[in-house]
């Protein structure tokens, strides 16, 4: 079988870092063509080349009566099944005729949507060519009136973008905490943090979203710094927010899980309220100790790490319980200020990004935060 013209699609995927299900790539003579805004793995290029180059013997399966040729590629982290996937082929006028009027209809849709994506403000900075690289890693969602769309509790798995209708952020007891119509998104605190669903989102009429992945929501990050502070300045509005709603629980004894309020929640609790106090944290893997005064950090300790550094790595648990207590001992009330609040956030949450994204074993260079920035 000629694989020189051909395209394959991604039918099964086990922690692969960079494709999803329904990825397609094309293989045009000697020219391999990726899924937008993705980056060509390596390993996969070098398994397709020897597809082409006829030294990989592919496996076949039916499926309905109709014989599939399959592939794996392997090696990294994760694993992807993928299967050739004939062209279609417009043989007569008429076929290649309605073809060219189905690809004038998906360019038209293409530009509306890309129009629509350009009002909300997340997207605003973004040109044509982003925007249409960004389409085609979107999947559509429609949710009638009162459907619940995310659940506390539940792992974050998808950016979602709410493209028209209204949603309704609530919380344990029933109460509306915050509304959201065309333009607006949510899911991103999950994703940024590595913690679950803090709270439940419902659609309120009918509602249709754009949803990103979070595998995809990282490539995104990582292909558009701007989307990348965008997103990390919401996460610290939106933690600031819950600081304010819930800074007059902050006092003596004060304590629960990082499940039900994550890091930077709690963090940003006692910076919005300009609180002066220590928080000892019983984690996985050690405890760990930050003291703010009048609510900025001063000192923070996990296992040997101190400083800029210990902070960035608390930003990243996701297991643990915490206890807040009011004061700080006399001697750290002449410590300097770590660095201001948002900027440790931020610089944190996107150091920890990135690590994520290298092969298994290698790690930032620790020390001072200038080196990376």
């Amino acid at each position: 079988m000629e694989f020189r013209n051909a395209v394959f699609v991604v039918t099964e995927e086990r922690y692969c870092p960079i494709y999803n299900v329904g990825d397609e790539f094309t293989v045009l003579r000697d020219a391999l063509t990726t899924p937008g805004a993705k980056p060509g793995c390596l390993l996969l290029v070098r398994q397709i080349m020897r597809i082409t180059e006829g030294q990989e013997s592919p496996k076949r399966h039916t499926v309905f009566g109709t014989q599939k040729v399959k592939f794996e590629c392997g090696g990294c982290s994760g694993l992807i099944r993928f299967e050739f996937k004939k062209e279609k082929a417009y043989s007569t006028t008429q076929m290649k005729l309605l073809a060219a009027a189905r690809k004038n209809r998906e360019n038209k849709e293409l530009a509306d949507f890309t129009d629509m994506l350009r009002s909300f403000p997340v997207f605003s900075s973004l040109g044509d060519n982003d925007l249409y690289d960004l389409f085609t890693l979107l999947r559509f969602k429609q949710y009638g009136p009162d459907e619940i769309i995310l659940r506390k509790g539940d792992p974050g798995t998808h950016l979602y973008i709410i493209l028209t209708g209204r949603v309704e952020v609530v919380d344990d007891k029933g109460e509306t905490l915050s509304e959201m119509e065309s333009g607006g998104v949510f899911g991103e605190m999950s994703l940024l943090t590595g913690a679950p669903v803090v709270t439940s989102v419902y659609s309120r009429s009918v509602t249709k979203l754009a949803a990103l992945t979070s595998k995809d929501f990282k490539h995104v990050l990582h292909r558009y710094p701007v989307l990348h502070v965008f997103f990390y300045r919401l996460l610290i509005e939106r933690a600031g927010k819950t600081g304010k709603r819930l800074g007059a629980d902050i006092g003596s004894g004060m304590a629960g899980d990082i499940a039900e309020v994550h890091v930077v929640e709690l963090f940003q609790m006692i910076n919005a309220s300009q609180k002066t106090g220590t928080v000892e944290l019983k984690l996985p893997d050690g405890d760990a100790t930050v003291m703010f005064n009048e609510g900025e950090v001063v000192f923070a300790r996990y296992g040997d790490l101190t400083g800029k550094e210990a902070l960035y790595r608390l930003l990243g648990v996701t297991k643990g319980r915490f206890a807040y207590q009011p004061g700080i001992p006399p001697e750290a009330e002449g410590y300097e200020v770590i660095g201001g609040f948002m900027g440790l956030v931020m610089e944190g949450m996107q150091l920890l990004d990135e690590e994520e994204g290298l092969p298994e074993g290698l790690h930032l260079p620790r020390g001072d935060s200038d080196q990376y920035f």
